[in-house]
């Protein structure tokens, strides 16, 4: 059975409210807070970046798994924030947490659910037995245009899951994609922000591919919302995630656990990764999670978890999420532009 033998998590400790960007542009920030279901979203440091929320997640996973990181067969980081345009992120991480030379590594980009598509390729070759242990990672510093509803949710965070046969505090019991082309948000080579056709962004985008690969991975697995303690769907906003949840008839306290977005924003490819971190810091063996991912562009990717007994034995080595939450410096929308790069001469 794979699994995952260890997860960590990282957000940044600095904080803008989305009142504080509401006054900038004269927007009624009670309103927009309302509308989005986000408070506030986590900022980068000025000497933060993907890579280093990688490394710090990852390095929580070692701890949580209690491996040694020359175990690690292969290393994929998720993101659309890579630092370099050509250099991998992968390799960097790799080398700081000290499982090379002897692996594998690559950068993976789906928009929002890069990470989840790492998790996947990390399943099938510990499940081929091509490597003993694989390491996922979602994260990223997401860019929002000046003035654009984007910014006030693009945020910054990440979370390293460990996946392996062995010591596993989750059993991934199956998995289920649902992809296609429908272009609801991009970047083009060059450009320092992205675009959005707002009109694709609910349901030709996000709903349509959620809601079809949960119910795909549901009927595949022959179970139903019954049989799940825990869900947690991708959360671009605060909305999205209990919408798509009424619509599959998922009570609303399955969801709350996990849906981080009204307090620290929309972390991207780190968004669904953390959401089950949140979930699995406090989940009991026996319970079964279901996570749902999506990227734009579009497609999602759905899993099916059950948590093992290993989960209360390993919790004393973990780094609670809860930790990186509460840990919070505010910044005025000066100095947020100065954290992100914004100021351009």
């Amino acid at each position: 059975m794979v699994g995952i033998v260890g997860y960590g998590a990282y957000v940044p400790q600095y904080r803008i409210t989305v009142g504080e960007i509401s006054s900038v542009w004269n927007k009624d920030a009670e309103q927009t807070s309302r509308g989005l279901n986000v408070r506030e979203k986590s900022v980068p440091a000025m000497d933060e970046d993907a890579i280093t929320i990688s490394v710090q997640a990852a390095r929580n996973a070692l701890r949580h798994a209690g491996v040694f990181p020359e175990r690690i067969g292969a290393v994929y980081v998720g993101s659309e924030s890579h630092p370099y345009a050509v250099k991998p992120s992968a390799t960097v991480v790799a080398e700081a947490i000290g499982a090379t030379p002897a692996m594998t590594a690559a950068d993976y980009e789906f928009a929002c659910k890069a990470g989840t598509a790492a998790i996947q390729t990390c399943m099938g070759l510990v499940g081929s037995g091509m490597i003993d242990l694989g390491l996922a990672i979602g994260a990223d510093t997401s860019q929002g245009r000046p003035g654009d509803a984007l910014e006030y949710t693009a945020a910054a965070g990440g979370a390293a899951f460990i996946i392996g046969m062995e010591g596993i505090v989750a059993s991934i019991d199956s998995t289920y994609s649902f992809t296609t082309d429908t272009p609801d948000f991009w970047r083009r080579d060059g450009e320092v922000y992205p675009r959005h056709g707002a009109r694709f962004t609910g349901d030709p985008a996000y709903f349509r591919h959620v809601l079809n690969a949960t119910q795909g991975l549901l009927d595949k697995t022959h179970t139903s919302v019954d049989d799940y303690d825990f869900f947690v769907f991708h959360q671009p906003n605060g909305k999205f995630p209990l919408q798509a949840a009424k619509r599959l008839s998922v009570p609303k306290e399955k969801v709350l656990p996990g849906l981080l977005t009204p307090f620290i924003g929309n972390t991207y490819s780190g968004a669904t990764p953390l959401g089950l971190a949140a979930v699995l810091d406090e989940a009991k063996p026996g319970q079964r999670i279901l996570a749902t991912s999506f990227g734009s562009g579009a497609g999602s990717d759905s899993f099916a978890l059950t948590v093992t007994d290993a989960i209360e034995e390993k919790r004393p080595r973990s780094v609670p999420l809860k930790k990186y939450m509460e840990r919070k410096k505010y910044l005025t929308y000066g100095q947020y532009m100065k954290h992100r790069g914004k100021i351009r001469m």
